[in-house]
């Protein structure tokens, strides 16, 4: 495979001189690779993979700088990433497959799949009666799993306990609050329905039937040799350092969390991306029916304000998105990184950086893979605003 061109113009290698042949075959839309190298130029990231699809096109695929600096070694399609809570969504997927099939209703109680929630008391005495819909989309108030026991959990199973263990935050429906439980608590409730273990799942009904090859909870060799390196910014030299793997995510040993525990690339992340555009269908075979892709893409959490934009420091943007099943919803565009995304854009971004936006309206979706792990916010990373902004202007002119 050819790799895609880059600019060695960092400082730390603007002695280098490198030969990279260019990967000609695929698309770019102009501007898009020059606002990734100034970002690189910057140290704000080492390198990307960008990528804009429709339906059934490839609009722009490119990458920029390197996968590992030490190395010299270019980023290129199949460079695999943590994509963190990107896992969100697919979880959310996975979920209303099953209520598809007439296996179970996003409006049941988690209870009636894990039965130990109906013991489960609220902050102020009463009965939780979670439901699905409460946990995927971050308002069930649940306790989070932490120590030893969690870090030593080998399956979803093991962490049910520990969850109910945990103080509840406060009463259901209340408020949203981040709540990486809730999400694997669905990854489990996909087991028990299914019968089969969450990766299992995803990799029969999901990740093998849409081509996605590279996309995997547990990394083999094969996997880390096209593994990115995730750096750091150096708060006082601006200088990027490695930085290790999260110890709770890619070991076979631990368990297939739904909350965050995929690895992909680009295009394997942009085929879910074309699935859910085309309304749940890709080639000749339907995922999701219309109407779950309506759950998905559709607030739930009434006039709740969500998000990551809620305080003073990135524009009390709280009312500007809801949140569907396992996915974040633009209810209005805001200035910044949701300037040109149309209302009802939908995804998910992750915490190095990585982001997808399915915005229906345009008929695009925008795919970006990084690997750095101390942006302020990575929903609001100058990154993500650079790309977003030159390929919409880049779409604008088509």
């Amino acid at each position: 495979m050819n790799l895609c061109p880059f600019l060695p113009n960092l400082p730390f290698v603007a002695a280098l001189v490198v030969t990279v042949p260019a990967f000609s075959k695929e698309p770019k839309l102009h501007g898009v690779g020059a606002a990734m190298e100034q970002m690189v130029a910057k140290n704000e990231i080492a390198g990307a993979v960008t990528m804009v699809v429709t339906k059934n096109k490839i609009l722009h695929m490119e990458c920029t700088g390197f996968a590992d600096i030490a190395a010299k070694r270019a980023m290129k399609p199949d460079t695999l990433f943590w994509i963190a809570s990107m896992t969100k969504p697919i979880t959310g997927v996975a979920i209303l497959m099953l209520q598809d099939e007439g296996k179970l209703k996003v409006s049941d109680p988690v209870a009636k799949y894990l039965p130990d929630f109906a013991h489960l008391k609220t902050p102020s005495g009463k009965p939780a009666n979670l439901t699905i819909t409460q946990i995927l989309t971050h308002t069930s108030g649940l306790g989070e799993a932490s120590g030893p026991a969690a870090q030593q959990a080998e399956t979803l199973a093991d962490l049910v306990p520990l969850w109910l263990a945990a103080p509840m935050k406060y009463e259901p429906g209340e408020k949203w609050q981040y709540t990486q439980s809730g999400i694997n608590a669905a990854a489990r409730i996909v087991e028990v329905v299914s019968g089969m273990t969450f990766d299992a799942f995803l990799q029969k009904r999901l990740f093998d039937p849409l081509g996605m090859k590279h996309t995997t909870f547990y990394l083999d060799a094969g996997h880390r040799a096209q593994l990115v390196t995730a750096y750091s910014k150096n708060k006082d030299t601006g200088a990027l350092e490695p930085v290790p793997l999260r110890p709770e995510f890619g070991p076979r040993d631990r368990p297939p969390q739904g909350n965050g525990g995929l690895y992909s690339t680009a295009p394997d992340y942009a085929r879910f991306c074309q699935m859910l555009l085309n309304g749940g269908k890709l080639g000749n075979r339907r995922y999701l029916s219309e109407a779950a892709i309506q759950f998905l893409s559709t607030p739930q959490t009434g006039e709740l304000p969500t998000g990551f934009f809620q305080s003073d420091t990135f524009g009390s943007h709280g009312t500007n998105y809801g949140w569907g099943i396992g996915t974040c919803v633009l209810r209005a565009p805001h200035e910044g990184v949701a300037s040109m995304l149309s209302p009802g854009t939908h995804g998910h971004g992750g915490a190095w950086g990585t982001q997808a936006w399915i915005d229906p309206a345009k008929g695009v979706a925008y795919i970006l893979m990084v690997q750095r792990s101390n942006f302020p916010n990575s929903d609001a990373s100058e990154v993500r605003r650079e790309f977003q902004q030159a390929a919409a202007k880049a779409l604008a002119k088509k």
